[in-house]
Order: C-alpha cells, then structure tokens, then sequence
C-alpha cells in the first residue's frame, strides 16, 4: 500500500508549552485515518501539521521532518499555497464565505486563475455531487450559502475544499456541530470520498471512529500512544490507556 505521509521526530511547541512530542507516523493513501484522544492531547495541532497551518501561529514552533507522497524535501521546505491546494481542511464549524453556493466552490478555482465560465460550472457541479449536495441546491446556485442548513453548509466546505482536487481531505471534528442526521449524511460522504482521496479525520466520537476509519491514532499528552488498524485499537489494543480511553473509562 502506498503512504501519503512519512512522520518523523515530529514535535510542536506554542511557546514554553510542548503541544506534540516526537511524534512517528505513517499515514496510508486512500484511507481514513481518525485521531482520538481527550481534549488538549495534541490531535487538531498535528492536524494542522499536515497543511502546514500552524505557520499562521505566531508562537508555534514546529521540528521534525514530514513527508507528503514521494516528495523527497521535508514539507517545511515546501511552498504551503502549493501544499494546501494538495492538502484540503474542513473545520469544525461550517464556515462558509458570505457569498453564493456557486461562488463557494468556484472561489479556489478562482483564485488559482481559472476564469473559464463553462470550466467553472463543471468544477462546481462536480464539486457538489462529490459532496453529495448537488441535488438539494442545484436550483438555487446563486442562494447565499447562509441560508443552507448546518449540515449543508457542512457539505458546501467540503465541495469547496474538493474544488480544488486535493489528493488529501483534512477533517477536524466536522460533525460536532451537526445533528445525528446530518452527522449520518457526513459520514456516508466520507466512505464514498475514500474511494479517490485520504482522509484524515480528528473526532471525539469513539463510535465515529470506529464506523468510519481504517486506521486509529490514539493521542494523549501530546503523544502518540497508539496507532493501529481501528479494528485492532477498538478490540485488542496493547495498551490498556488505550482500552481505557475508547471503553470511556476516562477522557
């Protein structure tokens, strides 16, 4: 199987506070990767590693060496515009831009110089189904995306994010905002999305974990504890921290 990431002696500090010590990863191409741990225990800071979006703290300081596919050059050294056309994120919260559905997902496009109407309309349009959005908004293109559900708005930065092909899908929590329904909606996405792109998902849901991943990351103070197969890690882990944690003994 291919990698997508080599992980090496990874290790983030926000100042005087280590958020992240020596981490060791290899993450697998066309896989979803969930990261578990309590709250603070370093999951959205190595998230954020991967797209280089710590750069846009001011006080963190990043060591280590990250390689993305076969790039032989750590990503440190690597352009973060060209990376993070490569590396998409959905947050936590939906975030859509104040502006229409179609304009949401042409943005990147946009932005990188495509200014080819007809171009344009298929990215959104395949944008959309891929985000499984297409056939709720296909008649209101031009609504504001304010107006969507939270769950649609979920899915619109999600097509928004896959309008610029990535070949990675970096997902912090995005169904803690969302309802059971719409959670169901994401989920199922996610599944499909795999099919063409690797994910990489930060969630406080042990059951999401367990439903969605093929691999499981087990993170605490900082550390990598434990990295399995989920199947491996939901029901015959090597640590019993492990076992405690996804068991909900603590966390």
């Amino acid at each position: 199987m291919d990698n997508i990431y080599e992980i090496k002696n990874l290790s983030v500090h926000y100042g005087a506070f280590q958020a992240l010590d020596n981490i060791e990863m290899t993450i697998l191409k066309n896989k979803v990767t969930a990261l578990i741990g309590p709250s603070g225990c370093g999951k959205s800071t190595f998230l954020r590693c991967l797209n280089r979006m710590n750069d846009l703290i001011d006080n963190a300081v990043v060591t280590g060496d990250i390689r993305f596919k076969d790039d032989t050059k750590d990503i440190a050294k690597v352009n973060p515009i060209e990376l993070r056309k490569k590396v998409g994120m959905v947050f936590q919260k939906p975030n859509p831009f104040p502006m229409s559905i179609y304009e949401n997902v042409a943005y990147g496009p946009k932005r990188q110089g495509e200014k080819d109407k007809k171009k344009l309309d298929e990215i959104v349009i395949r944008s959309l189904k891929q985000a499984a959005l297409y056939d709720e908004v296909k008649d209101d293109l031009k609504k504001p995306a304010l107006s969507l559900s939270g769950g649609q708005q979920q899915r619109l930065c999600i097509a928004r994010a896959l309008a610029l092909e990535p070949e990675v899908l970096l997902m912090d929590e995005p169904t803690s905002a969302l309802d059971p329904i719409a959670t169901q909606r994401i989920e199922d996405l996610i599944a499909e999305l795999k099919k063409h792109y690797t994910i990489i998902i930060v969630t406080h849901s042990m059951q999401q974990a367990a439903r969605i991943s093929d691999y499981t990351a087990f993170f605490y103070m900082g550390e990598l504890r434990e990295f399995d197969t989920t199947n491996r890690i939901f029901t015959n882990p090597s640590l019993k921290q492990t076992e405690d944690y996804v068991t909900g003994r603590f966390g």
